[in-house]
């Protein structure tokens, strides 16, 4: 089953509770590129795409949108004062030397170690791996905005990625619609519940072990 607006946009405003003034960010493709609109006010941040934008801001209103500027989804933007462009080559020079404080990015599976599994469907044609392979090693902190399950029912969280990785053990948190999962060296804290889940419902939906956080907290939905 595939996401509601609202429920896309629960987890994006989550995730930008993440950033803090100053950072430079990058946001993958789907419910990441959501996530500029729901910075807090006060909160200058560069947004960074791989293909060359750096500044971007807030989606275009509806009939105002440019047609050469996109991000790397394809999807309209727009770009904030002092923002610039360059080529990839150089998109990817800003990633690969470190320069990316998060990079926010969707998953088809998350071990419990913090594997990523997000680049192929094995069977599926695919344009190639992109930037993720770069973006999980080099970022600061890596955060994964999934669906809990995939379309037939079965846990994205897992014990062991079945899905060929992208890179191992780079996540750092996870969220999904259900809950929020801080990736340590333990494995898995389930550190926040979704208010309309519970705590058996993340238990029977999550295909690995993980502890409980003394201070689990309840996210408004």
């Amino acid at each position: 089953m595939g996401m509601g607006v609202d429920i896309r946009n629960k987890l994006a405003k989550r995730a930008a509770e993440e950033i803090q003034n100053g950072m430079v960010v990058n946001l993958g493709i789907g419910i990441p590129s959501l996530v500029p609109n729901h910075l807090k006010k006060g909160v200058n941040v560069i947004f960074h795409a791989e293909n060359g934008i750096t500044g971007m801001g807030q989606s275009p209103i509806k009939g105002e949108e440019d047609k050469n500027l996109c991000n790397a989804g394809g999807f309209p933007v727009t770009l904030n004062i002092g923002g610039s462009y360059c080529d990839s080559a150089v998109s990817f020079g800003m990633i690969r030397s470190g320069k990316i404080d998060i990079t926010i990015l969707g998953s088809l599976q998350v071990s419990q170690k913090g594997d990523l599994a997000n680049w192929i469907v094995p069977g599926k044609k695919v344009p190639g791996m992109g930037g993720a392979m770069e973006l999980a090693q080099k970022a600061k902190k890596v955060i994964v905005l999934m669906n809990h399950c995939d379309k037939h029912g079965r846990s994205k969280i897992v014990k062991e990625c079945t899905m060929p990785l992208t890179s191992r053990e780079c996540v750092d948190l996870i969220i999904t619609e259900l809950a929020v999962f801080q990736v340590t060296e333990e494995g898995l804290l389930l550190t926040e519940i979704f208010a309309q889940g519970n705590l058996e419902d993340v238990v029977n939906k999550t295909q690995c072990e993980f502890a409980i956080s003394e201070n689990l907290k309840e996210i408004p939905y």
